[in-house]
């Protein structure tokens, strides 16, 4: 007697055989940049809503650096000790409720952790398609920043054609997204940088201003550069004693923005000065948020600024590749700070 079985996805199946185990960076344990090290690890579950894809590239961010730390950890449901939340590569498996995607499709994608690997599991929604003049190192570096930037300064800060941004930190990840996405959109953009090397690289890639925090007072440049008018909105990572002066450098109606606090939580304001001028102060954090809201940035990406990238208006700006291997260098040199645009960790090189 013979039993023929059949089993229902049996490619699928296959497929996963192929591929188990996969190699990832992992945290071992809070510390410094060695504590990432190379484990095995199964090739990650994925959901009806999700694909599965073979990561080529994998962005550096300053939340992997804090996550490292055990200062930032992943919310329930991404990976504990993987991290990296941003990815480019090839679509090798879909969910069955999938309509968008195809096996074998470029893209990049956000994620909610465990981008430092060869395989990531993403929700459908949140994938967008690698530009045809990209390649996976330049689409690798996009999704946080620019999902980032979208939520904040035009979601959340309202960023108008017309209007004025001063951004901090304007040759970071997050700094070069922002000077070429609101120049792009017609606000006049203002930043502070740290060296006068970087202050030339924001002002080459389109800021009308940047300032060199440690040789000027960046409140009186915008006050000067703005005749006394102050900017519109104000995207701040610093946080700290930098809450006063941002105060200051707002307009009326202005609206300031933060998405981290380099510097500290606690801050003294007058507050009085919230209230003349009428301001906005708001904030946020992306990891957390659910896949709907990050399907609806997505969404607003595609749409208004994907095609500025597919026309090279706007540029992916690389600053340093590592094979995934050396994601310690990688995270050594963005805690320095030394870097102008992204860190990228690049598989096979």
């Amino acid at each position: 007697m013979i039993l023929l079985l059949i089993i229902d996805g049996s490619d699928e199946t296959a497929a996963r055989e192929n591929i188990y185990p996969m190699k990832a960076i992992v945290i071992t344990q809070p510390g410094d940049p060695e504590v990432l090290q190379i484990e095995e690890r199964p090739v990650p579950a994925y959901s009806p809503d999700d694909v599965l894809v073979k990561v080529a590239a994998a962005g550096v961010n300053r939340p992997d650096v804090s996550q490292r730390k055990g200062h930032y950890p992943p919310p329930q449901g991404a990976s504990p000790d993987i991290p990296g939340l941003e990815v480019a590569g090839t679509i090798i498996e879909t969910g069955a409720n999938v309509t968008r995607w195809k096996v074998g499709d470029k893209v990049c994608a956000l994620v909610t952790g465990g981008g430092y690997a060869e395989y990531c599991s993403v929700p459908a929604g949140q994938c967008l398609p690698v530009p045809g003049n990209l390649s996976f190192v330049e689409a690798a570096s996009l999704p946080e920043t620019f999902f980032t930037v979208w939520s904040n300064v035009f979601d959340r800060g309202k960023l108008q054609a017309g209007e004025a941004l001063l951004v901090h930190g304007g040759s970071s990840g997050i700094g070069v997204a922002a000077i070429q996405m609101a120049k792009a959109m017609g606000a006049t953009v203002y930043v502070t940088a740290g060296s006068d090397e970087k202050c030339k690289f924001c002002e080459d890639l389109g800021a009308a201003k940047a300032i060199n925090y440690k040789t000027e007072n960046f409140a009186d440049a915008i006050k000067q550069l703005t005749n006394g008018k102050g900017v519109d909105v104000i995207l701040d990572m610093i946080g700290g004693d930098y809450t006063a002066p941002n105060i200051k450098s707002l307009a009326f109606d202005g609206r300031l923005v933060l998405i981290n606090m380099m510097m500290g939580k606690d801050v003294q304001v007058d507050l009085s000065q919230i209230m003349i001028k009428r301001l906005t102060i708001t904030g946020s954090t992306l990891r957390a948020r659910d896949t709907a809201f990050k399907v609806a940035i997505a969404q607003n990406l595609e749409k208004n600024i994907w095609p500025l990238l597919a026309s090279g208006k706007i540029k992916a700006i690389i600053n340093a590749t590592f094979p995934f291997e050396k994601a310690a260098e990688a995270h050594a040199l963005m805690e320095s700070s030394a870097h102008i645009g992204k860190i990228v960790l690049v598989h096979g090189s």
